[in-house]
């Protein structure tokens, strides 16, 4: 997978997450170990795709 789609696919998981977790904390009793989850994983995601940002272009 190039890194231009690695990057692409990151960036889907990541908005996704970002819906899941507006979606868990609107709802009336939020469950709160699932929003931390999804908040962990989220910022996993973010991390790892300002890894890749800031890696040195492959030769």
């Amino acid at each position: 997978m190039s890194l231009h789609a690695r990057l692409e696919s990151l960036k889907e998981r990541h908005a996704l997450l970002e819906t899941r977790i507006a979606d868990e904390d609107s709802r009336p009793r939020p469950d709160s170990d699932a929003l931390v989850r999804l908040k962990v994983e989220k910022l996993r995601l973010k991390e790892e795709m300002e890894r890749l940002q800031s890696a040195p272009p492959e030769t």
